[in-house]
């Protein structure tokens, strides 16, 4: 574990730094359709069934106008949780549509979307929606930090192939 050192009155204290590190995988199938359109992705995290930090939003970020955000709402359980509240394009959240292959996106615990996330269960979501397609939604659950490393997964069967946590304490 890594001890961050500060000044506290009468002299230098320890704490343990909060540098765990969440590393998520994401596998988005090739599908063999007649019209194949990238799906729309949602990355969120839950916590007690409320929404508490979203991770990541792959949307058509290139049409002209920010048409793309119009069809955000196919992602219907995270747009009922958490997507019509949110302004986008969303620094640091969204980006665009991603092709077939795996995507990692990785935070530390000790900076960006997971900091400061107090000590609990949680569970991963994924949801994806495409068009001309279906959409499928993956939960992973997890306990946060981690105590040693840890994986956890879930497969799809259509929009998603797999779903994968990395946790490192």
């Amino acid at each position: 574990m890594r001890l961050l050192v500060h000044a506290a009155a009468g002299g230098l204290a320890a704490v343990p730094a909060a540098a765990a590190e969440l590393v998520i995988s994401v596998e988005i199938p090739r599908l063999t359709v007649s019209e194949y359109h990238r799906p729309y992705v949602a990355v969120w995290l839950e916590g007690a069934g409320q929404t508490v930090t979203n991770l990541a939003v792959w949307y058509d970020v290139d049409m002209k106008g920010g048409e793309g955000t119009k069809w955000l709402k196919d992602l219907r359980t995270w747009w009922r949780r958490s997507g019509r509240e949110l302004t986008m394009p969303a620094d640091g959240v969204s980006g665009a549509t991603r092709p077939p292959g795996t995507h990692r996106l990785a935070f530390a615990g000790d900076k960006g979307a997971v900091t400061g996330l107090p000590a609990g269960e949680y569970t991963l979501v994924v949801e994806a929606a495409r068009e001309v397609g279906g959409r499928e939604l993956l939960r992973v659950p997890f306990q946060w930090p981690p105590s040693g490393p840890a994986k956890a997964d879930a497969k799809g069967e259509s929009e998603l192939a797999a779903v994968t946590i990395d946790l490192k304490p």
